[in-house]
């Protein structure tokens, strides 16, 4: 499936785990694609990636305040759109990005299309949220189609007003459809849990040692990752699960032994881009509650999500991830399955695709 015009994409920052999409999706733009994204503030820790298809026009990015109040400004964003002479914009749907506006005007004065991508929009609560509420809907309202990260994210927009019609759900993926299929015909006799991200608090490795010390029958642990909390994390382990491996930081190639090693695979915090990764290797999952991707990806047939900050949730699956070998060897073909055929980059440029061709 191909869109036969010009495409220009806005993000914030260019990270590198977008990058395989973004040129996936330029190869299928008959007359390319340019991205407009520029830097992370400091100590966001986001590393930067180099387009090989897509054209990167370099934003610059004005952040302001922090937090809840936090503000993005990208300066030359309509200067940018006038070079390019897009047929269609895709922007993240975020009203804290303030150029955003600016855009949409300039694209519908030309009588161009504009879609919105994003997580999706949570109900809100507290003072004034009815008309926070009413000022969300406002700018959803100036897109001519929405992508959603997730099915949870398309139901939230379509609460708020938006046209079903007009929702389309590109699940969020960083991974392409697996090239290869992980054999494992007998359950390791220690079995093997791993765990893989930057070694921060949010990510609870603290709760995953003290998970495992809990086991009766205490199972290999290798922590794959490097970050601020690491040299507290270890001694942790030292204290309570001394048999616990820091692998430290592993990228690309150097994961697959690590994976192929594996029975499990465990997050127990928030964030964690490498969930498809460890899927892709026919691994069942524990994965803690977050924005909505978790929902599409672990299902009771290949998993278990549990709710954020939950201990007590932690151990429950773990134990009961461990007590059935060979069911978890059934699990970790249906998250093979899952990565092969539902969520991975080439579904998720499919959608693209098909929502701008919906609107041309």
């Amino acid at each position: 499936m191909i869109f036969k015009g010009k495409l220009a994409l806005q993000q914030r920052v260019l990270p590198s785990y977008r990058v395989p999409f973004f040129d996936l999706l330029a190869g299928r733009c008959e007359g390319g694609l340019s991205l407009f994204a520029g830097q992370a503030r400091p100590g966001e820790m986001i590393a930067g990636g180099t387009t090989h298809v897509a054209k990167h026009f370099e934003a610059e990015n004005m952040h302001l305040f922090n937090g809840a109040f936090y503000l993005c400004y990208q300066k030359g964003f309509v200067n940018w759109l006038a070079a390019w002479d897009p047929d269609a914009l895709i922007v993240e749907a975020n009203p804290r990005y303030l150029a955003t506006s600016s855009a949409i005007r300039w694209m519908h004065a030309r009588g161009r299309k504009v879609i919105g991508w994003g997580l999706g929009s949570p109900p809100l609560s507290g003072p004034g949220a009815g008309f926070r509420q009413m000022r969300r809907m406002q700018f959803l309202s100036r897109f001519d189609a929405l992508l959603a990260y997730s099915q949870r994210g398309a139901e939230e927009y379509a609460a708020l007003g938006f046209p079903r019609g007009k929702i389309f759900v590109a699940h969020n993926s960083v991974s392409p459809k697996p090239a290869f299929n992980v054999q494992r015909s007998t359950f390791n006799l220690q079995p093997t849990i791993l765990f893989v991200g930057r070694l921060q608090a949010r990510k609870r490795v603290d709760a995953l040692l003290r998970a495992c010390a809990e086991m009766e029958s205490k199972p290999r642990l290798l922590i794959v990752g490097d970050g601020p909390e690491r040299a507290t994390m270890e001694s942790l382990a030292r204290e309570i699960y001394p048999s616990a491996e820091f692998i430290g930081a592993k990228h690309g190639a150097e994961l697959r032994t690590y994976f192929e090693q594996a029975d499990l695979f465990v997050l127990p915090g928030t964030g964690g881009l490498a969930v498809q990764e460890a899927m892709s290797y026919g691994l069942p999952v524990i994965v803690a509650k977050g924005d909505g991707t978790q929902d599409d990806l672990v299902r009771e047939q290949n998993g278990w999500q549990i709710e954020p900050e939950n201990y007590g949730a932690l151990v429950a699956a773990v134990k009961n991830a461990l007590s059935e070998p060979a069911r978890l060897r059934e699990m970790g073909k249906e998250s093979f399955r899952i990565v092969s055929e539902e969520i991975n980059i080439e579904k998720m440029a499919g959608t693209f695709v098909r929502a701008l061709n919906s609107l041309l």
